[in-house]
């Protein structure tokens, strides 16, 4: 028989922080952590990521399906998350800190990704589509990301990018 551990008790989220996140009905925190650079609070709900100043201001919620990726970086303590519309990444870094947060994106990230293939046009045009669900609604969401050398307005791109929709479609009982 294993040993029973305990983990650590983690701090709460102050009141004035859950009481702004204004949780949809279901939803709940699975992990937090606060930036080292800038006091700020970085969420991991089960619909979203979030992120508020220490003085309550909400600089961003954005459901899962709308991050492409997170990596960790472990020397600095970083967390870095990139968007599927191509926004500027998320930067944050948590020193010192007994956080699951990391574990949290990469776990919600995956989870939101029903179905995906890669695009290889050629050696230089990559990309990605992936039938993805919005954990709030549970509606599946079709999402293309595109490499740095294919355009959207490229034809040949375009019938690559429906091709391989149509297919992720089939498989999940989409309407094409």
């Amino acid at each position: 028989m294993g040993r029973l551990t305990r983990r650590a008790p983690h701090p709460d989220l102050p009141p004035a922080i859950e009481k702004a996140l204004d949780l949809a009905k279901g939803e709940r925190v699975l992990a937090f952590a606060v930036d080292d650079n800038t006091g700020g609070y970085v969420i991991a709900t089960t619909y979203a990521l979030a992120v508020f100043t220490s003085s309550v201001e909400r600089i961003l919620r954005r459901r899962w399906l709308s991050v492409d990726a997170g990596a960790w970086e472990p020397v600095t303590a970083t967390l870095t998350v990139t968007w599927a519309d191509g926004r500027r990444a998320g930067q944050w870094s948590f020193r010192d800190q007994q956080t699951l947060l990391p574990e949290t994106v990469r776990e919600r990230v995956q989870a939101s990704v029903v179905l995906s293939t890669r695009l290889n046009i050629d050696d230089r045009r990559t990309g990605r589509v992936a039938i993805r669900q919005d954990f709030a609604t549970r509606e599946l969401i079709p999402q293309t990301i595109l490499g740095r050398h294919a355009r959207a307005d490229d034809p040949e791109v375009q019938a690559h990018v429906q091709a391989a929709l149509a297919h992720l479609r089939d498989q999940v009982g989409l309407p094409a």
